[in-house]
């Protein structure tokens, strides 16, 4: 059940952003021209890649932390 729970949050999020990537550029692309599309996509995936490192040291530090209770 914990297993098909994280896929599924990492389905979500994969999939906002994906949503948030082509239809806020897509607006932002209709509204304002390609640049400034091409500028918020760019802090789009800027964004979301420091939430995947944000996850990432926090997935290292629960393992730290489960680690440290097995000794």
């Amino acid at each position: 059940m914990e297993r098909h729970r994280h896929g599924t949050e990492r389905r979500l999020a994969v999939g906002g952003c994906l949503l948030l990537v082509l239809v806020g550029g897509g607006l932002i692309g209709l509204l304002y021209g390609r640049t400034a599309a091409f500028v918020g996509v760019a802090v789009v995936v800027l964004v979301a890649g420091l939430g995947v490192l944000v996850w990432f040291i926090l997935t290292l530090l629960t393992w730290w932390a489960g680690a440290g209770e097995r000794q």
